[in-house]
Parts: C-alpha cells; structure tokens; sequence
C-alpha cells in the first residue's frame, strides 16, 4: 500500500514530532546567513570599513563593487557587512537581557502574588504607557548613544512588555494542579520557577522573543535614521539609510539596500515565528 503525500508527510509529522514547512526553513536559513554575516563581518567584507574606494559618489552597481558605493565613495557592500554587526549584535543582546529579565520577574511575581505582584505590575504598566520611541529618544539623547548605553536603552524598553507577557501566562499555569501539589510539597520559590512554570510557557516565551527582537531592530533603525544610534564611522543599517538619504531621489543603491537588508531579516523572523504555532497545532491534530 503506497501512502499520498499528505499522508507522508503526516507519518513524518508524528514520527519525528515537527512538519518541515518550507517558508519557515528559508526563513530561518535567511536568519542564520545574516547572523553568519554578522561574526564573520571582516573576512567577508571586501573593504574596510570608512575607506573611499571610489571617487563618484552614489556610484551604480558594478564588478568591483556589486552593492555600489554611498554618499563618499565608501563600498556600499563592506557597509552593509559591518552593519550587520551592529543591527543583529545590538538587537540580540537587548533582546536577550529585555526577555531574560522580563520572564524571570514575571514568573516571580505570578507565583508570589500579593504586594509584589500589585507593585511591579502598576510600576511596569506606567512604564508601558509612555511611547517606546519618545521613551527611547529622551533616554539616549539624556545619556548618550555609545552601544552599551544603546543596549540598556533598548533592553529597559521592552522589559515591561515581556514581563506583561510572561505574567500572564504564568498566572494561568500556576493555577494547575501539578503546581498546587508542588507547592503543598514545601518546594521553594525557585524550585516552582524553574521546573513547575517555566517548562509550561517555554513555547509561547520563545515566540515573543522573536517578535520582540523585530521590534528592536526597528527601534534601532530608527533611533540610527535620527542619529541617536551607532555613530560614524560605525554604522548599523538604520544610519546607512540615513546617511545616504540624499541619493533616494534617483534610486540610488546606498538607499535600497540596507532598506532592503532591514526587511529581509524582520521578515524572515516574522515568518520564522508565524510557522512555529502551525507545527504545534499540527502535532496536536495528529495526536
């Protein structure tokens, strides 16, 4: 008896626990080749960074410089290259310190609840009602715009928003009777974090992780764009936009591409994340 192709592919699905959908493995080889990019910036860049390689500026795409050259002459490719280092290095480790932070005080606070609970809730809603880029701006433009302090800023934005998030769901799995149980064992505060709620929002975690770091790479981007961001002759792809803003009347290569590079990697997270509930839900269908 030979099995159809769906019925294939549901046998794999259930053998091996996930579906392989095609978007979402373009998306994370997408992901992957730009975090490549990112740590192998100066083996791969043809030039350094700030050197005038050509003496037209906006010059078009050519052989020796296949991404064109900017507003100075500079390779627009070994730019983008760089920038890569600053976009995806900056985002992951706001992303990283925000998300960290943000689920472990939220997990904390579901699970003691009372005054703790009631003051960080009300001090993170305040914090959420004030506008992210106006936040950001204010805080930057306060304190400067070197990387770590970029970092701080980036992270302290979107702590709220993962604490929030993370709350939520831990109220609800700390209502389970496996948690009631553990707790009228006498296992202690970490010990409920770490084995009773953690592993019961890890899933829905790691998506708004994803999400979260598309959003600070468009806040850094913008940030870059105003020029609060990574200064020259550094530069992340946000300030290649900006600085080279002149040349977008005539199309000009230095405009496009780093626009370009700025929507292929926020894309391909959103469909990265768009795939992951579809496997989910699939798995739960087969059972």
């Amino acid at each position: 008896m030979t099995l159809s192709i769906p019925e294939a592919g549901k046998r794999r699905g259930g053998r091996f626990g996930y579906r392989v959908n095609a978007v979402g493995v373009i998306a994370f080889l997408v992901i992957l080749a730009w975090a490549a990019v990112a740590v192998l910036a100066p083996v791969i860049a043809p030039h350094p960074v700030g050197e005038i390689v050509d003496f037209d500026f906006f010059g078009p795409v050519s052989a020796a410089y296949p991404l064109g050259t900017d507003y100075l002459g500079r390779d627009v490719l070994s730019r983008i290259v760089y920038g890569a280092r600053y976009t995806v290095g900056i985002s992951l480790a706001a992303v990283t310190i925000a998300c960290v932070l943000g689920v472990a005080l939220g997990m904390t606070a579901a699970v003691v609840g009372g005054w703790f609970d009631a003051a960080l809730s009300r001090l993170f809603d305040a914090l959420t009602s004030i506008p992210n880029k106006i936040l950001a701006l204010v805080l930057v433009a306060a304190v400067g715009s070197s990387i770590p302090i970029l970092i701080l800023t980036l992270a302290f934005i979107y702590v709220p928003g993962s604490y929030r998030f993370a709350r939520s769901l831990s109220v609800n799995v700390n209502a389970m009777d496996y948690v009631t149980v553990a707790r009228a064992r006498g296992e202690r505060l970490g010990y409920l974090i770490r084995a009773e709620i953690l592993p019961g929002i890890l899933g829905p975690v790691l998506a708004d992780v994803g999400l979260r770091f598309v959003f600070i790479v468009l806040l850094l981007s913008s940030l870059s764009f105003l020029g609060l961001g990574v200064q020259p002759p550094d530069a992340d792809w946000g300030a290649l936009v900006k600085e080279n803003i002149g040349g977008l009347s005539f199309a000009a290569p230095a405009v496009i591409f780093p626009s370009v590079a700025i929507a292929s990697l926020t894309i391909s997270v959103n469909l990265l994340i768009d795939n992951l509930p579809r496997r989910i839900r699939d798995r739960s269908a087969e059972a």
